[in-house]
């Protein structure tokens, strides 16, 4: 199962579920200057209306449907939450960096992350002492 995650437009927040070459659900809905709240429950309504559960998510796409990025912070908050939840849930996050459409979800650009290291999100525990 994929979830694929567009918060490349200010103004709203577009997600979706795929299986292969199908898509289960999509949906879209307004959130100007209120991504950061609206993403995560609405993973969760939508996970929750089809019985599926967060474990059954395989892979994250960071999507960009239109081509255009109108909301920078919008776009780090998609990009935050797909980081976080591939690593809470040991998969991958992808996209293209060259616009290609993705052939498993039509209508979708991707973007691709690209690190020099591994990710660095929590603090480093000290060394237990002997």
């Amino acid at each position: 199962m994929i979830l694929y995650i567009d918060t490349t437009n200010g103004n709203k927040i577009e997600i979706a579920l795929g299986k292969g070459e199908r898509t289960l659900v999509r949906e879209e809905f307004e959130a100007k200057y209120s991504q950061a709240e609206k993403l995560l429950p609405a993973i969760k309504k939508m996970l929750a209306g089809k019985k599926i559960k967060l474990s059954a998510i395989s892979e994250i796409v960071i999507a960009n449907k239109s081509g255009v990025n109108t909301g920078f912070t919008a776009l780090r908050i998609g990009v935050v939450t797909a980081n976080a939840l591939g690593y809470a849930l040991g998969i991958p996050v992808r996209g293209a960096a060259n616009k290609l459409k993705s052939k498993k979800f039509s209508g979708f650009d991707v973007i691709e992350p690209v690190y020099s290291q591994n990710p660095n999100i929590t603090k480093q525990k000290a060394p237990a002492v002997d």
